[in-house]
């Protein structure tokens, strides 16, 4: 049987790693490392069912509180709190490292996934493979203002998985960002999902359709 405890890495003089552990019953090798985005944490339905699903699957999954969110319990990150938002996920990596040899990977919704984008562009080699639910491609009706800066830098395979009713960003308007990222990329778009992605319509097939896709990606 799975098993999911609190976990806690707090070293001294060091960014906290604060979450949940998901071991499978047969002891992965690769492990995942998923957040959430500005208006949740850890416990989100979204997090809690896909770290079930990849558990189930084989892998070790951490899903952990941004800094922002271990500072505040509720709210959206406060401003300038993007680079140690990516420390604590570099810290993240850094735990699990310690934790096993082998693969990491990393991922997030909306700005979690954005900041592990930025993160795995600034160091090529961090992760292996991303994760990247719901990318908030640009605000709600301001098209123009594109957060892709970064991705001509992006050196990491990466799944991007996309509400076709997500009003960060069409189906279209991805597939064109994702031309300017050099390394190889794949695009789920679900159906009938906006934002969040999970509904009660399609929570049961979801986290299923996710974890194939990236396997795929990954192995």
């Amino acid at each position: 049987m799975n098993k999911v405890q609190p976990y806690l890495d707090a070293p001294p003089q060091a960014v906290a790693v604060r979450g949940f552990l998901h071991t499978p019953a047969a002891q992965g090798d690769d492990c995942l490392i998923l957040t959430h985005g500005a208006g949740a944490n850890c416990n989100s339905t979204l997090l809690v069912a896909l770290a079930d699903a990849f558990c189930a699957s084989g892998l070790t999954v951490l899903r952990c509180d941004l800094p922002f969110r271990q500072l505040r319990p509720h709210g959206p990150p406060q401003r300038g709190s993007a680079e140690l938002d990516q420390q604590g996920l570099k810290a993240a990596v850094a735990s699990m490292r310690r934790q096993t040899s082998d693969r990491i990977f990393l991922g997030g919704h909306s700005y979690g996934g954005r900041q592990s984008s930025i993160l795995a562009a600034a160091e090529p080699g961090l992760v292996e493979r991303l994760l990247l639910l719901s990318y908030p491609l640009h605000p709600p009706q301001r098209p123009a203002e594109l957060r892709t800066g970064h991705f001509p830098s992006l050196e990491t395979p990466a799944l991007f998985v996309h509400g076709v009713r997500d009003g960060f960003g069409s189906i279209d308007e991805m597939t064109a960002a994702l031309q300017l990222i050099p390394a190889p990329t794949e695009l789920l778009p679900i159906v009938s999902a906006g934002h969040e992605l999970i509904t009660k319509r399609n929570r049961d097939e979801l986290p299923a359709m996710i974890v194939e896709a990236f396997r795929r990606l990954a192995y």
